[in-house]
């Protein structure tokens, strides 16, 4: 096992330091081998679907990557969720899945699953080691399988990397035998590109630009870039930026897009019409922007990104530029015509109007609780979104405050917001982690508390309306008799007995002086991490959203 206990060697030489264990037998050789060394710091999380995602919240935390280590069998399908979401969001992780030998594929084996290219479609790269390590070559292709995994996963784009490791037994050492590693093991490095284009591109670039009198920037998903938000600001030209775009700042830059794009009328929807889109970033929250651009098409639309496959989300790609924004932004000048400019910030103005008018009359349900809970939330702190209405009220809502934003936006799923939470709280233990989930999102991924970890910088607001509250809201669900039990799948839990079994701090409200009373302490330090339930009828939320809808 000496070879297979240098995995966890080449890791630490290569910066994988964090490692997520999930337990088992056949993955033994690998958890002693990561648990014994010195510079390896390893987490033990039961369910593997939780531990994937509380490894992908730790490589978003540290922004680097993060291993992730199960047993044989249906253990690596249960990565497949966060697998996919860390492979749309462009988050490395090293999956090192044990297996059974090949011989025993397909034999009634127990715990012995077709682990090869498992995840074949959401993954950059699937590799094998070698089942027989006696010959010095099948040791080379082992260290350097390793160091080109991870060399995979943290090349632009990053994303994560699947090693499906086949052991033998005898899987562990015996009693009083020592693990050794061998520093001199074999290693690959990979020096980063730099990515720059000749100034004659650049010039081309800035002429054609200037052709362009209304041009409009849109920010995708991305992590917080303080200097790119800042040269943004500079521009004479309007930037489109959702929530989870972590774009600071509010000189030119319009958040309520997707308030204001829904019911626009015919000649503001042509004054707002870009001749030139230029885009970066990964996903959108914003539907009413998608479905706007996709009518209004620019007569050019160009991507900054530097590598990796380019997604033509209004239909009207033209040109990829293999720069970082920042790098095109410093090299590229750009100006807008001043009545375009004028046009996207006056309808975001407006919109903020109308919501403070909204809200001074507001009934109480849990769009008016998330509008107090988002105003109160201490800068400078992470905020969690979880998915359905969770992230789509906090894009309506939020007005730029300093906070830096996450969101499982790769694939939109409601699995795995939890224990992505918890993950980037271990990370950044020194700032304060908030996440807003629904109750389903919530009550699904529970699991994402049960370990020995939980970090006393979490807080997690849940929104319950005990059901799927959304599909009241979408008009094709609502209108059906099936709706209640098939699509809301209306539930009577509430979060007490969860913060009970985990050990922590519970706050509960359904009144709006409740919450007032509560949220001061709520968001203060404590010993342990904290739940405030919000509790809500689903039937009121639905009539204040459709209300705020239409609300002029």
């Amino acid at each position: 096992m000496k070879e297979i206990h240098n995995i966890a060697e080449i890791c630490a030489q290569k910066g994988v330091r964090n490692i997520v264990l999930s337990p088992g037998s056949r993955c033994a050789p690998l958890t002693i081998a990561f648990s014994r060394h010195p510079e390896i710091k390893e987490w033990t999380v039961s369910d593997e679907r939780a531990s994937a995602f509380i490894g992908m919240g730790l490589a978003q935390g540290l922004k680097q990557t993060v291993g992730l280590v199960c047993t044989s069998g249906t253990a690596s399908l249960n990565y497949a969720p966060a697998v996919t979401e860390a492979y749309y969001q462009q988050i490395p992780l090293l999956v090192l899945t044990a297996d059974r030998p090949p011989e025993w594929i397909d034999q009634l084996d127990g715990q012995t699953i077709r682990q090869r290219n498992i995840f074949s479609n959401h993954i950059k790269g699937s590799f094998e080691t070698p089942v027989d390590l006696s010959h010095p070559d099948a040791k080379w292709q082992l260290n350097r399988t390793i160091s080109e995994a991870i060399n995979l996963a943290e090349r632009f784009p990053q994303g994560p990397v699947h090693v499906n490791i086949p052991l033998r037994e005898p899987l562990y050492p015996e009693q009083g035998e020592t693990v050794e590693f061998d520093a001199s093991v074999k290693t690959i490095k990979a020096i980063a590109p730099s990515y720059a284009l000749p100034q004659e591109v650049l010039k081309a670039l800035e002429d054609e630009a200037k052709s362009y009198k209304n041009i409009l920037v849109v920010a995708g998903q991305d992590g917080l870039n303080p200097a790119l938000s800042q040269q943004l600001a500079s521009l004479s030209i309007p930037v489109v930026a959702d929530i989870i775009s972590n774009i600071e700042g509010e000189k030119h830059i319009v958040r309520n897009q997707d308030n204001f794009l829904g019911n626009i009328p015919e000649e503001q929807a042509e004054a707002l019409q870009p001749e030139l889109l230029i885009t970066f970033g990964k996903s959108l929250i914003s539907k009413n922007l998608k479905l706007f651009l996709r009518k209004q098409k620019p007569k050019a639309h160009w991507h900054l990104q530097t590598a990796g496959e380019v997604a033509d989300t209004f239909q009207a790609l033209t040109e990829v530029i293999p720069l970082e924004a920042s790098a095109f932004f410093k090299e590229v000048k750009l100006n807008s015509a001043e009545s375009f400019l004028e046009a996207w910030i006056s309808a975001d103005q407006k919109e903020k109007d109308r919501q403070q008018r909204f809200f001074k009359d507001c009934p109480f349900g849990e769009f008016k609780a998330f509008h107090k809970v988002m105003n109160a939330i201490p800068s400078g702190s992470n905020l969690h979104l979880a998915n359905s209405m969770a992230v789509r009220y906090a894009n309506f809502l939020y007005q730029g405050k300093a906070l830096e934003v996450f969101a499982n936006r790769g694939t939109s799923g409601i699995d795995g917001s939890t224990s992505t939470a918890v993950g980037i709280s271990l990370a950044q233990p020194e700032k304060l982690n908030i996440l807003f989930t629904g109750d389903l999102s919530f009550f699904y991924d529970r699991n994402g508390l049960w370990h020995n970890y939980l970090p006393a910088n979490l807080r997690i607001v849940v929104m319950n309306n005990h059901g799927g509250g959304i599909f009241k809201m979408i008009p094709g669900p609502r209108n059906q008799p099936e709706a209640n039990p098939y699509f809301v799948t209306e539930q009577r839990l509430k979060a007490e007995n969860t913060a009970k079994d985990f050990g922590m701090e519970y706050h509960f409200c359904s009144q709006e002086s409740e919450l007032e009373d509560i949220l001061g302490s709520f968001f203060a330090e404590g010993e342990s991490a904290k739940i405030l339930e919000i509790e809500s009828k689903v039937d009121l939320n639905t009539e204040v959203f459709l209300k705020f809808k239409s609300f002029q």
